[in-house]
């Protein structure tokens, strides 16, 4: 594999992530198997699925801390959380509808409400669930996006904890909305754990580790060819 040529301006080195010849000394030098990642090919298409998940993670976690510093404002009624759409949120429901989440059938929302009618003393802590939620999604916006291992393992484990709800919440009332959000949920447990390798599934790290730089050090040989 060419990495280095001589030319008249100098010798050239090939750049990993656009394959062209850069005039000058490389930034880093040192083996093979300790070169950087280069998002081509698979990596690119990974890290691309990986922030649309963190993009809508991102929604939904902003969207339940609004929630929930909006049932802990309106303290008191059985329809605390319709008045918060109504009075408090007006602008979020339409945004939330074409980001496809339902902020009322989302994670523990609707046992909230069960919550909120039988014991009105229940709100501080009821605030404080869903500001956990949301704080999770947020946490899991940002490690999906930087791409980090700790991202996708709290991705997977936040995921897949709330899946049963989900499924209960299915069960209790069929919509479309409800099934596609339990199938991006289920798609996005399967897809990190699988390609990530996570829990040891498929070798566990190293082999994650080995089959990336594999991987772009041929996805530059091919570039050279």
């Amino acid at each position: 594999m060419r990495l280095r040529v001589d030319t008249v301006d100098g010798e050239a080195w090939r750049c990993l992530r656009c394959g062209s010849f850069v005039p000058g000394e490389p930034h880093g030098r040192g083996p093979a198997e300790e070169a950087p990642i280069v998002l081509r090919g698979r990596a690119l298409r990974d890290a691309f699925i990986l922030r649309v998940l963190a993009v809508e993670r991102g929604i939904r976690g902003v969207l339940l801390v609004a929630l929930a510093y909006g049932v802990y404002k309106f303290e008191g009624s059985q329809d605390s959380l319709q008045r918060v759409f109504d009075d408090y949120l007006p602008r979020l429901s339409p945004v939330a509808e074409h980001a496809g989440v339902d902020l009322q059938s989302t994670g523990p929302v609707r046992p909230i409400e069960k919550a909120l009618a039988a014991d009105p003393h229940t709100l501080t802590l009821v605030s404080i669930g869903v500001l956990g939620y949301g704080a999770l999604e947020l946490l899991e916006a940002v490690g999906l996006w930087l791409m980090r291992r700790w991202g996708e393992y709290v991705a997977v484990v936040g995921t897949a904890v709330f899946v049963p709800l989900e499924v209960y919440e299915l069960v209790e009332r069929l919509t479309w909305l409800r099934v596609g959000a339990l199938l991006l949920n289920l798609f996005a447990v399967v897809y990190i754990l699988w390609t990530k390798r996570l829990f040891g599934v498929r070798g566990g790290r190293a082999a994650f580790d080995a089959e990336r730089h594999s991987e772009s050090l041929l996805e530059v040989e091919r570039a050279a060819a």
